[in-house]
């Protein structure tokens, strides 16, 4: 008699399945890293059991913008993220991250954003994911960082890439695809990504539109008022047009009000853009501080030569004097920009005191001007400064609501995990999206093709973001009577409520609110398009 496999049996809970449809009760079968039935499951005395009576069975939740690529190894950061429900996050977002190369540059650029790697020593896409394997908690899936590859070939160079150029960050994009990435990103307010045309990044994204894989920008120019000259960019590059077929893309973090948005991707969509968007349920951003408040030319220097010359009195005086005025007048920030940026990182430990404080504070314990606070902070860190930012107008839920109700929605944190004082949406944007907008924006069965499915259809996740039989056993169990976000911008780091067990790949990674210290985690190639050749 051939012996039962071993399997684990969640009894009596409601599955919530990805496809929209009503929820229904059922026990699910788990047997190795995949769901082999759901339904009425006879028991086994061999069996191990979850009790799930009262709560929901759901597909782990995908988050489509994370910060985690370096991050996703620490205890910390994968209870933050399993008690949310997420089980797959997203990386190498808005054109920064490791690979393709030696990491290096991307550490020190995105010290402040996505750390460094604890083990990533060089290579490309497909060395970048095996570091995941067996090594965390969660999945992590991966975008070719446009930025990243245009630095490979040509450094800082602000000028339009030639054609030899171009084919070299053809080349290294294709690679990316081949050994396994998502898609590829990009990020136009970050250098070099802001130095890349329209027609650069059309033509990046040729080898991407072969793939059937996608294309995800942190778009030009910033948000909220200026999100219609952002999109009008990102449908040049996504619709089909005369030179180029066009190639699927998303959005990342979406800021801009419900109607405004509505109307410009309905036009998106009109013109023959297929495009999706992620967004997370807080107005507040969280950014680099040199980005905000420092000359552009500041972020193509190397950090000696920056801190050289933010330590030389007279280049001091002609920021205060010509500069610091411009700050003034962003759209974003405008007068009261000292008291809108609040540090969340400084590694400095003389300035440990600082977090969580805005400059305009930090300016006055110094009983210095808020400029000269500001430079001595960034000199001391080493550029390596994060802030939570605050807004001029900050929407209403009923406000947000609407655009999570979207079509195109798909969950994403845009989460931030280096800090002392980090932006709340890395431990609650989940658990912010399912306690307050369930009800409001989507049903539970919504909630789960918003949070889940959609995201792995984008970006192609085979069987992942969706519980049936065959499909991979990433799942989250869910109290709907008390899951809600804890994290506050005074509290950050406060984990999400009613969210205690989690399963990744098979394995029981969260039981009842602690890590069990199961790494069932994988780096997650691309699924090949089903018109297209077999994908690693």
């Amino acid at each position: 008699m051939t012996p039962h496999a071993e399997r684990t049996v969640l009894r009596g809970g409601t599955v919530v399945d990805g496809s929209g449809s009503p929820a229904h009760e059922a026990d699910v079968e788990i047997v190795g890293d995949r769901i082999a039935r759901i339904g009425e499951i006879p028991s086994r005395d061999t069996d191990r059991t979850v009790d799930c009576r009262g709560r929901l069975l759901m597909p782990g939740f995908i988050d489509a913008h994370a910060h985690a690529d370096g991050a996703v190894f620490r205890a910390d950061v994968q209870l933050a993220l399993l008690r949310q429900g997420v089980t797959t996050v997203i990386g190498g977002q808005d054109g920064v991250s490791y690979a393709p190369g030696d990491g290096v540059w991307a550490s020190r650029y995105f010290a402040a954003i996505n750390g460094a790697h604890p083990t990533y020593a060089g290579g490309g896409v497909a060395d970048l994911l095996r570091t995941y394997d067996g090594a965390t908690a969660l999945n992590v899936g991966y975008l070719v960082p446009a930025g990243t590859v245009r630095h490979e070939v040509m450094g800082m160079d602000p000028r339009r890439a030639d054609a030899a150029q171009l084919a070299r960050m053809q080349t290294l994009v294709a690679a990316g695809l081949e050994a396994g990435a998502l898609g590829l990103s990009s990020g136009l307010d970050y250098v070099p990504g802001m130095f890349a045309d329209t027609d650069e990044l059309a033509r990046l994204c040729a080898p991407v539109a072969v793939a059937g894989a996608l294309y995800v920008t942190h778009m030009r120019g910033g948000y909220e008022t200026n999100t219609a000259a952002g999109l009008r960019e990102v449908v040049a590059i996504c619709a089909p047009g005369d030179a180029h077929d066009g190639v699927r893309g998303h959005v990342s973090h979406l800021h801009a009000d419900a109607d405004d948005a509505a109307r410009l991707l309905g036009e998106a969509a009109a013109s023959g853009a297929d495009l999706s968007f992620d967004m997370y349920p807080y107005t507040r951003g969280c950014t680099l501080v040199s980005m905000a408040v420092l000359p552009p030319e500041y972020s193509a220097l190397e950090v000696d030569e920056a801190i050289a010359r933010l330590s030389r009195p007279p280049e001091r005086a002609r920021l205060r004097d010509e500069w610091f005025p411009t700050v003034a007048r962003k759209p974003s920030l405008g007068p009261d920009w000292p008291s809108m940026i609040r540090i969340g990182h400084t590694p400095s430990p003389e300035w440990a005191w600082a977090h969580g404080l805005t400059l305009a504070e930090i300016a006055g314990r110094r009983g210095a001007s808020v400029e000269d606070a500001t430079l001595d902070l960034l000199v001391a860190a080493r550029l390596e400064v994060n802030a939570v930012m605050a807004v001029r107008d900050e929407r209403p839920v009923e406000n947000l609501a609407r655009l999570f109700a979207h079509p195109g929605h798909t969950a994403g944190s845009d989460g931030i995990f280096v800090g002392a004082m980090p932006h709340p949406r890395a431990w609650g944007a989940f658990g912010r999206l399912l306690g307050t907008y369930v009800g409001r924006s989507f049903s539970w069965a919504q909630a789960a093709v918003h949070l889940s499915a959609r995201t792995s259809e984008r970006f192609g996740l085979a069987d992942r973001g969706i519980l049936r039989a065959g499909a991979a056993a990433d799942i989250a169990i869910i109290d709907p009577e008390t899951t809600t976000d804890a994290a506050t911008y005074d509290d950050p780091r406060q984990p999400t409520r009613g969210i205690d067990d989690v399963f990744v790949n098979g394995g029981h990674v969260l039981r009842d609110g602690v890590l069990t210290g199961v790494r069932s985690g994988r780096g997650l190639p691309r699924s090949p398009s089903p018109s297209k050749g077999r994908r690693p």
